[in-house]
Order: structure tokens, then sequence, then C-alpha cells
């Protein structure tokens, strides 16, 4: 199930679907200067990640990531965000990601069918 709404101040989308058995809620925000996702299979926030891409001389793009609340030991919710903010730049370079993911399956295939259907659903 997926709803637009463009009425909000904020531009954003929810999406609901089943990932390996779990409901799974996505909430995709376009503000007017960061991307906001959350990701949830527990109601709750759960690690937020700040991502970014770094201003700088090199030829190849790099990206910052950092957890600021939460687990700091899951390197697949690092991984996570920056797919995200890698896809993110590449249409609108300036804008920052924070994401939550609250989940019970940290699964790396749960963590693609996630970035895959915020992709999808993308409004930025």
């Amino acid at each position: 199930m997926e709803s637009l709404d463009t009425n909000f101040p904020v531009r954003h989308r929810k999406i609901s679907f089943e990932c390996k058995g779990n409901k799974t809620e996505i909430v995709i925000c376009s503000y007017e200067d960061h991307i906001l996702v959350i990701a949830t299979q527990i109601g709750a926030l759960g690690t937020i990640l700040h991502a970014r891409k770094e201003e700088g001389m090199s030829v190849e793009p790099t990206f910052s990531v950092s957890v600021i609340f939460g687990k700091r030991d899951e390197p697949m919710l690092t991984a996570t965000a920056r797919r995200l903010i890698e896809h993110i730049s590449s249409v609108v370079p300036s804008k920052p990601l924070v994401l939550s993911l609250g989940l019970k399956d940290h699964s790396s295939e749960t963590l693609k069918e996630i970035v895959a259907t915020v992709i999808e659903n993308r409004i930025w």
C-alpha cells in the first residue's frame, strides 16, 4: 500500500508491505534541505543515521555516514545508508539523508528490499 501526500507542508510518501514475514512501514519525506527516510518493523524509530556526499576536488565522489543514535556496531545499517545516499546524490547532490531503521530483521535481504522499495518510491 502506498500514498503520496502533496498537501502536507513536507512532500512525503508512505509505503506498507510484508518483508520476510514482518510488516514493514516506510515514510519518505523530502524537505528543502534533507531527505528523511523512516523504515520500521517495530513501530518506533530505531537506529538513526546521517549520510551525505562530501564536497571535494576528488574525481570519485566520497560519502560520509554516521550513526546519530542507536546501534553503532551494525555495519549493514551503515551500508544501507550509504547505498541510499549514493542514489540520492546522483539525482540531488546537495541533499543529505537522515535514515531511521527500526527493524526486527537486519539481514542483508531485508535491507536490500528496503533500499529497493525506497528507490522505487522516491520523491526526490
